[in-house]
C-alpha cells in the first residue's frame, strides 16, 4: 500500500466504515437490545461523584458539540458575511472551546473515578465503557491542546481552511484528502478518535443520547418508605412514614 492508498483509507475509507456501523449498528441495537438502550444508570450504587461528575459532562460536551458545529459545519465565509471578524471568531473559538474542554476533563475524570474505585459501579461497567471513557479523553486532549496552546496566541494552524472543508466533504460525496492529510498530527489524531467513538457508539452506553427522556422532567417521583421511624403518635404512619426521593421511576 503506496501513500496515496493509506491516505484514502484512513481519509476515505474508515470514515465511511465508521458512519456506516454508526447506523446499522443503532439500527441492530434497537432491534435486538432494546432493554440495554439507557445508561444504565448506577445511581443506586454511588450518587455523590455522579451527582457532579455527570452534569459537568454533559454540559461541557453540549457546548463542545456546539463549537464543532460553527468551526466546523459554518464555512468560514458565512461567519464572515454576517460581520464576525476572523480574529473576533478565533478569540471566542478560543475562550469558549477551553472551557468547553474543562469541563468535559472534569467530567471525565469523575466518572472514570467512580467505575475504576467504587466497586459498585465498576461490576456494571463494561470493557466498551472504558473504550468510550479513552477516546472521549484523546478527543477532548487533542482538541484542546491546538486550542490553548495555539489558537489562544492568534497564530494557530486554520484549520477552517482545511479540515473543516474536508469534514464537509465527506458528506457532499467528495472529501479534500490532502487537505487533511497534510493537517498537523494532533488534528489528525483528534478527527481519527473521533470516527473511532462514531464506531463504538451503538455498542456503548452513549446510545441513550438519542433517548434523552425529557418527560422526566415533568413525570412523578417515586414514594418509598421510610427507613427512619415515625413520631410514635403521629396517626396514620404505623411508626413508619413515606417520603419523596429525588429520582423519578
Amino acid at each position: 500500500m503506496n501513500a496515496t492508498d493509506a491516505q484514502l483509507f484512513w481519509w476515505v475509507a474508515l470514515p465511511y466504515f465508521a458512519l456506516g456501523v454508526f447506523v446499522v449498528g443503532h439500527v441492530w441495537r434497537w432491534r435486538y437490545d432494546q432493554f440495554g438502550w439507557t445508561s444504565r444508570s448506577t445511581q443506586l450504587q454511588e450518587r455523590r461523584l455522579l451527582k457532579w461528575g455527570g452534569p459537568i459532562f454533559h454540559y461541557g460536551t453540549f457546548a463542545a458539540i456546539a463549537g464543532h458545529v460553527i468551526g466546523v459545519l459554518i464555512p468560514e465565509r458565512w461567519t464572515r458575511a454576517i460581520g464576525i471578524p476572523e480574529q473576533a471568531y478565533r478569540w471566542f473559538s478560543a475562550s469558549a472551546g477551553t472551557v468547553a474542554a474543562v469541563l468535559v476533563i472534569a467530567g471525565i475524570v469523575v466518572l472514570a473515578t467512580r467505575r475504576l474505585f467504587v466497586p459498585r459501579v465498576r461490576a456494571t461497567t463494561a470493557p466498551i465503557d472504558y473504550v468510550a471513557l479513552t477516546l472521549l479523553l484523546v478527543i477532548v486532549l487533542t482538541g484542546i491542546i491546538p486550542t490553548i496552546g495555539i489558537n489562544l496566541f492568534g497564530h494557530g494552524y486554520d484549520y477552517r481552511t482545511s479540515v473543516a472543508p474536508w469534514f464537509r466533504g465527506l458528506f457532499a460525496g467528495s472529501p479534500d484528502v490532502q487537505a487533511i492529510a497534510h493537517a498537523p498530527i494532533i488534528y489528525q489524531v483528534h478527527a481519527t478518535a473521533a470516527w473511532l467513538i462514531w464506531g463504538v457508539w451503538p455498542f456503548s452506553r452513549l446510545v441513550h443520547a438519542w433517548s434523552y427522556p425529557l418527560w422526566y422532567l415533568w413525570r412523578p417521583y417515586i414514594v418509598f418508605r421510610s427507613r427512619v421511624a415515625a413520631h410514635p403518635h403521629e396517626p396514620g404512619t404505623g411508626g413508619r412514614k413515606w417520603r419523596k426521593i429525588g429520582v423519578p421511576y
